[in-house]
């Protein structure tokens, strides 16, 4: 009977998914790009990784009639084609054809976007087309651009096919966002965060848009400066805003490892499965860390050398249990009148062997470690 329901159950979910398959040239994906009937979410194309060397062996590949993997689009309520999964590819021929994509490897601005020929003076000779390099099978095709190219080869790479699987815009949207998130988990090696922010879209976006903003804060992007410039280019800063409202507000979901949790937490708040106070959540957000950096700077969550000098450094179990804690009691630490005594409190408890015992991941850790700062604090607010 068991394995009977089980067989209903798994039926009943794939009768929630449409699905349709389609074989297009990729001439056909630039012209439906060109004509708005494909597009590329902002924060999708950001995650557009491939070096160039990358990109022209892919068109290598297209020209020697290699086999391309299938590419995935989501149908919307007006018919438009979303990409999904095949970013990569598409994006180098684009780049080929002269539409750039501005990648992530840099730090990525509110106007990052696919640049389009009419936006570049018109012409897919505008500068703006990849140049192939690093071909290896057909190294004459080093040094050429798409209008370079002999027309018959241009017109094998326009007519070459690729595999296009269409989720249909009747399926469900939690199934639709169930299939990029595990689609986009495989491919190139992005941050939890980045797959994130595209992915919980198809959901809704008040609550990414929410952590996004919050990580903009002068105050905790001072505190976390630490991180390094490839952590904020792949968008850690945000994960540690979830992370921070997540382990303050639902601390016995905690799991670790805590890709899952965090990610299960944004969806909860995304999806209105948990209460959630954007107004008075962002006062505590912004009170915590101008304290934070009012007082204690850059230093806050960093360790330090055996002679006393601050490591250049970022220490995760020192975010968790100095910003959690603090959040829990910010009212009462803004009225403190010798906020010296907080700092001194802090230090002695950030330095001391008890707190080095409690620094993994595990739930116990995390528990421990924002109990004793959270103890450690209060003692002090309460006269002890």
């Amino acid at each position: 009977m068991a394995i009977e329901n089980l067989i209903e159950n798994v039926d009943s979910q794939i009768i929630r998914i449409r699905t349709k398959s389609l074989d297009v040239s990729f001439n056909e994906l630039y012209d439906m790009y060109k004509n708005e009937e494909l597009t590329i979410s902002p924060d999708y194309q950001r995650l557009f990784r491939w070096e160039e060397e990358k990109q022209s062996r892919f068109i290598e590949s297209l020209i020697l009639e290699m086999p391309v993997p299938p590419i995935f689009v989501i149908e919307t309520g007006d018919g438009i084609y979303e990409l999904i999964d095949g970013l990569q590819r598409i994006s180098s021929y684009l780049h080929f054809r002269g539409e750039h994509l501005e990648r992530s490897i840099t730090e990525p601005s509110d106007s990052d976007e696919i640049k389009t020929n009419d936006e570049t003076n018109g012409s897919d000779n505008s500068g703006h087309s990849l140049v192939l390099q690093g071909c290896d099978i057909v190294e004459d095709l080093n040094g050429l651009t798409f209008n370079d190219l002999p027309k018959a080869l241009q017109i094998k790479i326009k007519r070459s096919f690729v595999r296009m699987e269409v989720i249909k815009k009747e399926s469900e949207t939690s199934l639709k966002y169930h299939m990029f998130k595990r689609l986009n988990t495989g491919g190139e090696l992005l941050s939890a965060q980045e797959i994130r922010n595209c992915t919980i879209r198809l959901l809704g976006s008040t609550a990414i848009d929410f952590i996004e903003n919050c990580s903009k804060n002068v105050d905790f992007k001072t505190v976390i400066g630490r991180i390094g410039d490839d952590k904020f280019h792949r968008k850690y800063d945000q994960e540690l805003v979830l992370r921070f409202f997540a382990t303050k507000n639902d601390i016995d979901s905690y799991k670790y490892p805590v890709t899952e949790y965090l990610t299960r937490y944004l969806e909860k708040m995304t999806t209105g499965e948990i209460s959630f106070d954007y107004e008075r959540e962002r006062e505590i957000f912004d009170k915590t860390f101008k304290f934070i950096h009012q007082h204690f700077g850059q230093d806050v969550f960093s360790g330090k050398t055996s002679g006393g000098t601050i490591r250049n450094e970022f220490v995760l179990y020192y975010f968790d249990g100095i910003a959690i804690a603090f959040a829990s009691l910010i009212d009462k630490l803004v009225d403190h009148k010798v906020p010296s005594e907080i700092v001194e409190k802090v230090n002695e408890i950030k330095f001391s062997d008890e707190l080095r015992s409690y620094k993994t991941g595990s739930v116990n850790g995390v528990k421990t470690r924002i109990k004793l700062f959270t103890e450690g604090v209060q003692d002090i607010l309460d006269g002890r």
